[in-house]
């Protein structure tokens, strides 16, 4: 794990918001995109991982 609590909680609301207005608001390519990148920050968050911090050596765990 190398996400912190506030990292995880933004990730989580950001991908839930995401979701919402792809489902409710956009259609079309921009639906699809915000879906797979609302996904995306919803699994980072709840796992508690993030590969692009990886490389960069970032951790927001204290």
């Amino acid at each position: 794990m190398n996400m912190g609590k506030i990292d995880r909680i933004i990730r989580g609301v950001v991908g839930v918001a995401l979701i919402i207005v792809a489902l409710f608001v956009l259609t079309g390519a921009w639906q699809i995109v915000s879906i797979v990148v609302g996904g995306i920050l919803v699994g980072t968050a709840l796992s508690g991982f993030c590969p692009l911090y990886v490389p960069f050596h970032i951790s927001t765990k204290k």
